[in-house]
């Protein structure tokens, strides 16, 4: 009977260690696919939105994501609150979920986060065809909001040479179904991912990166193929 007990408690003692080791494993896996970097908010020219920054440095990387973000999209922080506060806010996307903390003074502020990538979400956007994500462009497309959603509404305009890189391109550009549409509408040719990356680069830099709309007569586009507004 001795012996029996000797070897169950063997056993038990093999099984908790295995079961630690893969306690371990996965926080040491979560650990690296969590990123960590910094933000800053400031306040935004444009009503209801914020400045606001993600900062992220490694070895082989450093990246500055700064743009206005609607306000409502820090839940529970409360701009308007005079004075220093700590913050915690979390945003979540299809690409991953931002975690953040911090401080605001007098609406202001800035802090970290660490971001914890969505393991759906790659193969997800390779079903719509969206391929070769890897982590970098996972950060990026999560910052940018790149959602499942943009990309089914995107490729269902029938698009030409629309790839990840160029729905990426879009996001940052502001190209929307909308947009696609109005140059359709008004008889310009829409249909190369190409041109209209270069239509929103144009239109962006030429009258902000609010939402794009089709320059109207007193604002004619550049000179560009079947009266492509693209900038050469």
């Amino acid at each position: 009977m001795e012996d029996i007990a000797t070897m169950n408690r063997r056993q038990a003692l093999v099984a908790y260690v295995l079961v630690a080791c893969t306690l371990l494993l996965t926080l040491i896996s979560r650990a690296a696919e969590t990123r960590t970097g910094s933000w800053t908010i400031a306040r935004s020219d444009e009503p209801g939105k914020v400045a606001f920054a993600l900062l992220y440095h490694s070895k082989h990387n450093n990246s500055n994501h700064q743009s206005d973000w609607p306000a409502s999209e820090f839940k529970g922080v409360d701009f308007a609150k005079a004075g220093k506060q700590d913050v915690q806010f979390t945003i979540s996307r299809d690409a991953g979920r931002f975690a953040c903390q911090g401080y605001l003074d007098n609406g202001e502020g800035a802090g970290l986060f660490h971001f914890s990538p969505d393991g759906q979400y790659v193969s997800q956007m390779g079903a719509l065809g969206f391929s070769g994500i890897d982590d970098e462009k996972q950060f990026s497309m999560a910052v940018l909001d790149v959602s499942l959603a943009y990309a089914r509404e995107m490729k269902g305009l029938a698009i030409h040479g629309l790839d990840t890189d160029k729905l990426i391109a879009f996001r940052i550009f502001n190209v929307s179904r909308e947009f696609v549409e109005a140059l359709r509408k008004a008889g310009l040719v829409a249909s190369d991912a190409d041109k209209l990356v270069a239509n929103g680069r144009f239109l962006a830099e030429k009258f902000g990166h609010g939402a794009l709309e089709v320059p109207k007569p007193s604002q004619p586009p550049a000179a560009g193929e079947n009266g492509s507004t693209e900038k050469r």
